[in-house]
């Protein structure tokens, strides 16, 4: 073939082309693949309905997903029930030790790429819902990345705090959208409130069983529930289906109730107090039980509350149930919104709580 003749030309062309297209692929990013809900490697935690595996639902806040993948981005499937036509759900999702982001669900089914540009080692990702059984439930559909890989063993340590808003962690972020601003649930943020932050200072898994406005014998907002009538439900908001304690046994059980029930009759009160730490016995043979005053509480209700705690304590240890406990806050937390704690009044919380649960627990 002569220089300069068409066929060299056409050959050098091609040469090119594939050239270029053997660049184009090599920097082209890696498929993601998509892993169902039901994948063996994705863990959860928390009180969650598995009747369809594939689109695990729950409703309680602070509920988390855990795993473990490669590649630069992930996109994650999860489907709001919009409850009412028009509450949205929040989550909070964090990769490796990255900041945490909070974001608002858009419609009844989200694709919401959480992360890109990372580097090739494994990441770790944790997706938590930050509003509470109100606001509807959530189904998690599956997760996409390059691939999914198991993760390491959860910690052994685990537990559970039962509460009402303040534990929830209703009213404690602003950082979006201001108090009196919004819907009453935009400042939710149960991945940030003093029981995770407690959980996770102390190497241990949490979970939440509080629903705002509930009480141990009385709730406020017209709400017809009190704690013992769905400490033992997985949709604390509808009063369904039952859940299997079995699943779950905390080494600590903390109980801070009492802000709702408001100044009671303390015959009244303690005897209800009595009976639910009995039956939280019954479900937990050997976990520490905690009870705490109300970090909101006023003067006049804190000093209530502080006898009636005390009362509670020493009949159950007279019994003969020596592991159980009081712990009183060592004051008022109530700068965020609707006079709760609000996300640096958390952080004091679970100082507190954290320094306690230690000293008891030899942690």
């Amino acid at each position: 073939m002569k220089p300069g003749s068409p066929g060299l030309f056409f050959t050098c062309l091609l040469a090119f082309v594939f050239s270029a297209a053997a660049a184009h692929c090599a920097d082209k990013p890696p498929q993601l693949k998509f892993y169902k809900a039901s994948d063996q490697k994705i863990r959860y935690t928390g009180r969650i309905d598995f009747t369809n595996a594939d689109l695990p639902r729950f409703w309680a806040p602070g509920v988390y997903i855990n795993a473990v993948f490669t590649g630069p981005s992930i996109r994650i499937d999860i489907n709001d029930e919009v409850a009412d036509g028009k509450n949205h759900n929040y989550i909070s999702v964090q990769i490796d030790d990255l900041p945490v982001k909070r974001m608002k669900l858009k419609s009844n089914h989200n694709s919401i790429e959480v992360a890109s540009g990372l580097s090739k080692r494994p990441h770790y990702l944790m997706i938590c819902k930050s509003t509470e059984s109100g606001i509807g439930y959530l189904e998690f559909a599956g997760l996409h990345c390059e691939q999914l890989i198991t993760p390491p063993v959860a910690p052994a340590r685990k537990i559970e705090y039962i509460g009402d808003s303040i534990t929830c962690g209703t009213g404690s972020d602003n950082s979006e959208c201001a108090c009196g601003s919004g819907e009453w649930y935009d400042q939710h943020n149960a991945m940030m409130s003093y029981g995770p932050l407690t959980s996770r200072t102390l190497h241990a898994q949490w979970q939440l069983t509080a629903v705002s406005g509930i009480g141990l014998t009385k709730s406020c907002c017209e709400m017809k529930v009190t704690m013992p009538d769905v400490v033992d439900k997985v949709n604390m908001r509808d009063r369904l289906i039952l859940w299997d304690f079995k699943k779950y046994q905390p080494d600590v059980v903390t109980v801070c109730l009492g802000q709702n029930d408001g100044i009671r009759d303390s015959t009244l009160l303690c005897t209800a107090y009595l009976q639910f730490l009995q039956r939280l016995r019954a479900y937990y043979p050997m976990a520490s039980i905690v009870c705490l005053t109300s970090p909101m509480a006023n003067d006049e209700l804190l000093a209530v509350q502080q006898k009636q705690l005390l009362a509670v304590n020493n009949a159950a240890r007279k019994s003969g149930d020596t592991n159980i406990y009081h712990y009183f806050f060592s004051k008022r937390y109530h700068h965020g919104c609707g006079d709760h704690p609000d996300l640096a009044e958390h952080q004091q919380i679970s100082a507190e709580l954290s320094v306690f649960i230690k000293k008891i627990k030899n942690w």
